[in-house]
C-alpha cells in the first residue's frame, strides 16, 4: 500500500474488521479484506483477542508510514478450548494453555476444576473474560490421560482449529427433550412409508442422512426419491443446539474417531434413516424415464420408512453379480445414475478421479496397514442421485423472488481454474503431448478430461492428475452464485447432509419458507456462509494433520528401510515423496542432496536441476527413499534419496507390509 493510499484509507476508515494474527515474536497484524497491506497491532493493543480471532479494530493516529490498529472488539473467537497444563493453589488455579503464540494464563476458579488435580494436562474452555481483568477466566472441560499420546494428538488437533470437543450442558440438556416422531405432525407430511426405501452406506457408518426410495409409475416412469433427513425440524433457530452446531458447521472425520457437529441422540438416533423405523424427511421426488430424462419433481417434507440398509459392499456384490435383494430396482438406480454421469462429464463436469487412502488401526488406534478405497458403480449410484437433489433445490430456490430480489442462499459454488496457475501447467502437460483448448471455459473443462483419459496408465499420469487439481480455485459457500465448475452446474447447494454440515441445515430452512411461502431473507447468509467455508477449511486442515500424524506413527516402524516413492511437490529447499505401497509422504531435503550437485528449482519444469550434471528431480518421477527420521511431534517424515547403479530403474512394490512389532 502506497503511502498515500494508506493515509486516505486512515481518513476514511476508523473501525474495520478482520483476523488477528499474532507471530511468535508478540507482534500482531490484522487482515483485512480489500485492503492491501496488513494492519500492524501492537501487544499491549490486543485486547482480549488471542491468534485466530476475528475481531474489530480501530484505527490509530500514528506518524509512521504503517497503519496501526488497537482491537476494540472480540467478534468472533477461533477457539475457546485449549490444552496445557494447571497449577492447583488452596484458593484458586492457573491454567497455562499450549501455543506457540503468546497467550496469557487462564484463572480457574476451585469449582471449576472438573476433578483436575496439580500439574495435570488439561482442556479448559474459557468462559469469561470481564473488562479490567488482565487474565481469562475458564473451565477444566476434560482431563486427559498422560498414557495416551495418540488420544492427546487427536484432541490437540482439533482443539488448535478451533472445535470443540465435548456438547456443553446446555446443548445435552436440550438434546434429552427432544422426542421422536410425533403422530400429529405426521399428517402434515407425504407419507411414503410403503414405497421401497433403502439406505447404501459405508459398513462402519452410524449415521444414515439419506435414502433412495423407488417404484414405478402408471405412465412408465419412475418415481425416484432422494430423502433427506429433517434435521431442521430438531434444530431450531436460537436454540443452544442451533447455535453450537453453527460454531462447529461440520463434522470432522479423523483417522480414529469422528467429532460431531450435533449430539450422538440427533445424528445416530432421531435423525438418523435407520432401518425399520419411521423417520422424518425432507425430499426431492423425480419422475425419471428409462433415458434418464427428468420429466418432473416434487420437493417438500415427508415421513419414510427405510425397508433395508445396503453397505456400498453389498449394492456393488449386486451390481457385479446381477443377484441379491432388490436387484432389478438396484440395477435400474445404477443404469439411471451412469447415464446421469456419462452426460455430466458431457455437459462441462471435470472428471478428476480421487483414491481415498485409509489407516486399518489396532484396538488403541495404532496404524497397522492401509486400504485403499476406489470410487465403484456402488458410490457412484448414490454420488449421481445425491447430486441431481443438490442441483434441483438450487435451481428451485434461484427461481424464487422475494420484491424482485432474489433469496439470500447458501449455494456452493466453483469459479473458474486461476489463469496465473492455468498457463504454467498446459505449458508443463505440451511437453507430454497433451495440449489444451483455452478459447473458453468449457473448452478447458473438455481438454481437462480429454488429458485425464488420456493419461491413464501412462507414467506421467500421477503428476498431471495431481498439478491438475492444484490448478483449480476451491470451493465455498455464497451467497453469490456463480455455479459450479468442476460439475459443470450453474445452480448447485448442499442439501444432502444436514447431519454433518451446517449450510445444509440452511439450504432446508430457506426451502421450507418458500415451501410455507412465508420467506424471510436472512441479512446475514453470506456472513453464515462465509463461517461456514472457513470451518470447512479448519476440519480438512485437522484431517490432513490427523493422517499425517498417523503416517509419522506407521513409518516409525520402518526407520532405515527403502521404499519406492514418486515425487509429489518441489520446492527450492527439497522435494516431497509419496512412497508407493503405504501413501506416506516425506521430505527429502536440498541439504542431503548437496554431495551430488548444487541443485536449483525450476518452476516451469515443476523440478529440481542439478547445475552440474543437469540431473532433475521432476514431480512424477519414481525414485527409491531411505526413512531416516519420523518425528511425531512435528508430524514430520525424512527421507533420503537413494541412489541406483546407472541403469537400475526403480520398481514400484506393492505387496502388503507387516508393521515391526
Amino acid at each position: 500500500m502506497s503511502k498515500k493510499k494508506g493515509k486516505d484509507f486512515k481518513n476514511k476508515i476508523k473501525s474495520v474488521k478482520g483476523k488477528l494474527d499474532i507471530t511468535r515474536s508478540g507482534i500482531g497484524y490484522v487482515i483485512v479484506e480489500g485492503v492491501e497491506k496488513d494492519i500492524f497491532i501492537r501487544p499491549h493493543d490486543f485486547g482480549k483477542a488471542f491468534h485466530g480471532d476475528t475481531v474489530r479494530i480501530s484505527i490509530k493516529e500514528t506518524n509512521g508510514k504503517r497503519l496501526e490498529g488497537k482491537v476494540e472488539e472480540v467478534i468472533e473467537r477461533k477457539q475457546i478450548e485449549f490444552m496445557g497444563n494447571i497449577e492447583i493453589s488452596d484458593s484458586f488455579a492457573f491454567f497455562t494453555p499450549d501455543s506457540q503464540k503468546p497467550m496469557p494464563d487462564f484463572y480457574v476458579s476451585l469449582k471449576n476444576l472438573n476433578g483436575s488435580k496439580d500439574k495435570d494436562r488439561v482442556i479448559v474452555r474459557i468462559i469469561n473474560w470481564a473488562d479490567g481483568d488482565k487474565k481469562p477466566e475458564g473451565e477444566v472441560v476434560t482431563v486427559l490421560k498422560a498414557t495416551d499420546v495418540n488420544d492427546m494428538a487427536m484432541k490437540e488437533i482439533l482443539i488448535e482449529r478451533g472445535f470443540p470437543l465435548e456438547f456443553s450442558k446446555e446443548v445435552l440438556e436440550e438434546t434429552a427433550t427432544l422426542k421422536e416422531v410425533v403422530n400429529d405432525e405426521i399428517f402434515s407430511r407425504k407419507d411414503c412409508r410403503k414405497i421401497l426405501t433403502f439406505t447404501i452406506d459405508p459398513v462402519d457408518a452410524k449415521d444414515f442422512d439419506d435414502a433412495i426410495s423407488i417404484r414405478k409409475l402408471k405412465n412408465d416412469n419412475y418415481e425416484i426419491g432422494v430423502h433427506i433427513a429433517d434435521v431442521s425440524h430438531f434444530v431450531k433457530p436460537g436454540s443452544a443446539l442451533d447455535e453450537n452446531a453453527y460454531d462447529r458447521a461440520t463434522s470432522v472425520y479423523l483417522p480414529d474417531r469422528v467429532n460431531p457437529m450435533l449430539p450422538e441422540k440427533i445424528s445416530n438416533e432421531l435423525c438418523s434413516l435407520r432401518p425399520n423405523e419411521d423417520k422424518f424427511t425432507f425430499s426431492v421426488m423425480f419422475q425419471i424415464n428409462n433415458k434418464s430424462e427428468v420429466k418432473n419433481y416434487w420437493l417438500g417434507k415427508t415421513i419414510i420408512h427405510s425397508d433395508r440398509r445396503f453397505t456400498y459392499e453389498d449394492v456393488q456384490e449386486i451390481i457385479e453379480k446381477k443377484q441379491g435383494d432388490h436387484l432389478q430396482e438396484i440395477l435400474l438406480l445404477n443404469d439411471l445414475a451412469q447415464q446421469f454421469r456419462k452426460q455430466r462429464f458431457k455437459d462441462g463436469a471435470i472428471n478428476f478421479s480421487s483414491t481415498e487412502v485409509r489407516f486399518t488401526l489396532d484396538e488403541n488406534g495404532k496404524p497397522i496397514g492401509m486400504v485403499v478405497k476406489e470410487s465403484k458403480e456402488a458410490h457412484q449410484l448414490i454420488e449421481e442421485f445425491m447430486l441431481l437433489a443438490n442441483r434441483k433445490v438450487a435451481e428451485h430456490v434461484s427461481k424464487i423472488k422475494v420484491n424482485k430480489k432474489p433469496i439470500p442462499f447458501p449455494y456452493r459454488i466453483h469459479d473458474k481454474p486461476d489463469d496465473e496457475k492455468l498457463k504454467p501447467f498446459v505449458a508443463f502437460a505440451r511437453k507430454f503431448g497433451y495440449k489444451f483448448d483455452l478459447d473458453d471455459e468449457a473448452a478447458v473443462a473438455a481438454s481437462f478430461n480429454q488429458m485425464l483419459k488420456d493419461v491413464q496408465g501412462r507414467p506421467e499420469q500421477h503428476v498431471l492428475e495431481q498439478l491438475g487439481i492444484r490448478t483449480m480455485a476451491k470451493a465455498i459457500y455464497t451467497s453469490e452464485n456463480i455455479g459450479h465448475y468442476g460439475l459443470g452446474f450453474e445452480h448447485y447447494c448442499h442439501f444432502t447432509s444436514p447431519i454433518r454440515r451446517y449450510p445444509d441445515i440452511l439450504v432446508h430452512r430457506v426451502l421450507e419458507e418458500i415451501l410455507e411461502k412465508n420467506v424471510h431473507p436472512d441479512k446475514k447468509m453470506e456472513e453464515k456462509c462465509k463461517h461456514c467455508s472457513e470451518k470447512e477449511r479448519a476440519a480438512m486442515e485437522a484431517e490432513r494433520a490427523a493422517n499425517k500424524y498417523k503416517q509419522v506413527e506407521y513409518m516409525q516402524n520402518f526407520l532405515g528401510e527403502e521404499f519406492e516413492g514418486v515425487i509429489n511437490g518441489v520446492s527450492s529447499f527439497g522435494f516431497w515423496v509419496e512412497t508407493v505401497a503405504q501413501k506416506c509422504e516425506g521430505l527429502v531435503s536440498v541439504r542431503d542432496l548437496s554431495e551430488y550437485d548444487d541443485f536449483r528449482l525450476n518452476e516451469t519444469e515443476y523440478a529440481l536441476v542439478g547445475l552440474r550434471s543437469g540431473r532433475k528431480f521432476r514431480m512424477g518421477d519414481i525414485i527409491t527413499i531411505k526413512v531416516v527420521a519420523a518425528n511425531l511431534t512435528k508430524r514430520q517424515l525424512d527421507y533420503e534419496w537413494v541412489l541406483k547403479p546407472e541403469g537400475e530403474t526403480p520398481k514400484v512394490k506393492t505387496k502388503k507390509m507387516k508393521h515391526k512389532k
